[in-house]
């Protein structure tokens, strides 16, 4: 009986382990599977100007609908439903004049809060400036409440090196320079799979984050 006694512990301890082996594979195996995922994907940061004029000369955003909501309290001579479509110039300084043009932001945006300051934006931002992504797009969606000092929007999809991508934007008003001409200021942060077309980024335009 006493010789058999270390090989019963050595049994116990053996079933023991099995047993944690097994209730961590799954965790172990998700974290595997997680680690894989981040080397086979890479994040690309974009910075650049959005120039959002509402009239005058140069006009890029058009009312073309106007909300059939009542007057909202936050902004006066707007009304719930007021939904704009844009195509802004995007570009590399805040300067619509002196700064380099990298793209467009084209998409609408609705006035979506009873209350609150709050648009509901859908956009697709083009590249068209030459480049490394020349040419390719970034889908963002999002809640734009323009009383706060930074906004975070959903970066949803892209085409050509932003094929799959996901990520956010970090969105602000960086000045007006004029009632109906507003400078916003956005760092996009999009996660694309490694297998899309990955270009050198052009300097002071796009970066890639190892």
């Amino acid at each position: 009986m006493a010789e058999s006694a270390p090989r019963f512990l050595f049994l116990v301890s053996l079933v023991a382990a099995a047993v944690a082996m097994a209730a961590a594979g799954p965790a172990a195996a998700a974290a595997a599977d997680a680690a894989r995922g981040r080397s086979r994907s890479r994040l690309i940061h974009l910075h650049f100007y959005m120039h959002d004029i509402t009239g005058g000369p140069g006009q890029t955003a058009v009312q073309v609908v106007k909300g059939p909501g009542p007057a909202h309290p936050a902004m006066p001579g707007y009304h719930f439903g007021d939904t704009t479509v844009i195509d802004d110039a995007l570009t590399d300084g805040p300067s619509a004049s002196s700064s380099r043009l990298v793209g467009r932001a084209q998409g609408t945006y609705t006035l979506a809060s009873l209350t609150e300051p709050v648009l509901a934006v859908t956009m697709t931002v083009a590249l068209t400036g030459g480049g490394a992504y020349n040419g390719s797009t970034v889908a963002v969606v999002g809640r734009d409440d323009v009383s706060a000092g930074v906004r975070e929007l959903a970066v949803v999809g892209g085409t050509g090196a932003f094929r799959g991508a996901t990520g956010h934007v970090l969105w602000r008003t960086a000045r007006m320079e004029s009632r109906d001409h507003m400078v916003l200021e956005l760092d996009v942060y999009a996660t694309v799979p490694a297998a899309s077309p990955a270009p050198p980024p052009r300097a002071g335009v796009v970066r890639q984050v190892a």
